[in-house]
């Protein structure tokens, strides 16, 4: 029985980068003797095994056979007689398929060590083309090297547009189209994710909404990219330059799909865009079952991010209703993802991209005046608080409640509003 470390561990290593994941293959062995050292099975549908101190994974070395559609589809062999380099071969890319033995000695007999050294992205065997996870998979890992230099090779390329013809991503469970695509928003460059499925044909098979954005012009006078797709990279590129949070990186990236739906007729307007996007983003969020917080501050962002842009002209009433909306009383951590997203639009635009935006101290500040009024003592001056008399006399009528329950918005939004009002103009 050998064992090896492959996969990232190895990868990482190689470029001097920190890995806390290890993964190892285990060639020579037996589900058997595996369990008779105190290995732990986890593994449903092929030897995966938990190390009795480490916790690390140790899967038996083992060869895959296409069987059916999508990620899943595959008949799993496992057994001694597997070598280590059959075991490697059904790895994606060569910078992948590189192991190294217990004294540190690498074995790589697909190239991997030279690809690293080349900065190339290279599928291992034509077996890649049986997998059409692996698409999305290079696409976040261009993204993830992409400020090292690492490139795609033409003919992987090529070998995953063909596998974008073939159909083959239609079999891709949502979840997991999901779970690449929230990986590639953490890389530091995921603006090469969207770029690579759109270089290939996967954007439009799994985010048509953003894809038809591509050769949709704008106004040049606001956006000098005119491209509405080309707008979206820009504004994606300067949420990441602003923020390491998934969420607000979505909400870039979704931001203006409800160009992709307004009237050709009105080009290169796009009256009413922010309206239309919202269901747009409903739509996605339904798809590919996204996280009820990423679809939220997406929503939010693509409804409300001209309102933003135009805060230094709104009326105090106005600030009001947009901080309601965004419930930012109440969380006001949305609206600090808000407000990066609202920026990253703003100057995702060529020539804005070092601009300054002060819309955002604007709301911050009406937010911190709105935020000083004392619900509490207000309600109390106004005996409006429960065991009020007012309260007392109301309590068992419907129609009273619901008029006292408006008595008391109407009475906080004037005190609130004064307070912005005040601090705007101070």
């Amino acid at each position: 029985m050998n064992v090896y470390l492959v996969g990232g561990a190895v990868r990482d290593n190689l470029l001097g980068l920190k890995n806390s994941d290890r993964d190892w293959v285990v060639v020579g062995a037996t589900v058997a003797e595996m369990l008779a050292q105190g290995f732990l099975q986890v593994g449903k549908d092929f030897p995966v095994f938990l190390h009795p101190q480490s916790k690390e994974e140790y899967a038996l070395a083992r060869t895959e056979r296409k069987s059916g559609h999508g990620h899943t589809g595959f008949k799993v062999i496992a057994a001694p007689s597997v070598t280590l380099e059959e075991d490697l071969l059904r790895r994606d890319l060569t910078i992948n398929a590189i192991a190294q033995d217990t004294e540190g000695n690498l074995v790589d007999p697909y190239g991997g060590y030279r690809d690293l050294q080349q900065k190339i992205l290279r599928h291992v065997s034509p077996a890649f083309s049986e997998d059409p996870l692996r698409v999305l998979r290079v696409a976040r890992f261009a993204a993830r090297f992409a400020d090292r230099g690492f490139s795609i090779a033409d003919e992987t390329m090529q070998l995953m547009s063909d596998m974008v013809l073939s159909g083959e991503l239609q079999h891709l469970p949502a979840e997991r189209i999901w779970q690449e695509l929230e990986k590639s928003l953490r890389e530091p460059s995921a603006v090469v994710f969207v770029q690579t499925l759109r270089k290939c044909g996967a954007l439009q098979a799994i985010l048509p909404e953003v894809n038809r954005l591509f050769g949709i012009p704008q106004p040049e006078q606001y956006h000098p990219e005119i491209d509405t797709g080309e707008h979206t990279l820009m504004a994606l590129d300067q949420a990441c330059g602003m923020s390491a949070d998934p969420v607000v990186r979505y909400a870039a990236l979704l931001h203006d799909v409800g160009k992709g739906v307004t009237p050709e007729a009105d080009w290169p307007h796009h009256y009413r865009h922010e309206h239309l996007g919202v269901a747009l983003v409903e739509d996605i969020g339904k798809r590919l079952r996204v996280p009820k917080e990423y679809t939220a501050i997406a929503k939010l962002v693509c409804h409300y991010h001209l309102r933003c842009h135009q805060l230094q002209e709104a009326r105090p009433i106005t600030v009001l209703r947009l901080l309601e909306a965004l419930d930012a009383f109440r969380r006001p951590q949305q609206m600090e993802q808000f407000l990066l997203g609202c920026e990253a639009d703003a100057r995702g635009r060529t020539g804005f991209e070092q601009r300054d935006y002060p819309q955002a101290e604007l709301l911050r500040k009406a937010f911190a005046a709105a935020r000083q009024i004392d619900i509490t003592a207000l309600l109390q001056t106004h005996q409006l608080l429960p065991g009020s008399d007012q309260s007392q006399q109301d309590a068992g009528d419907a129609a009273a409640r619901k008029k006292l329950d408006l008595k008391i918005r109407e009475l906080v939004a004037k005190h609130r509003t004064a307070a912005i009002k005040h601090a705007l103009e101070s």
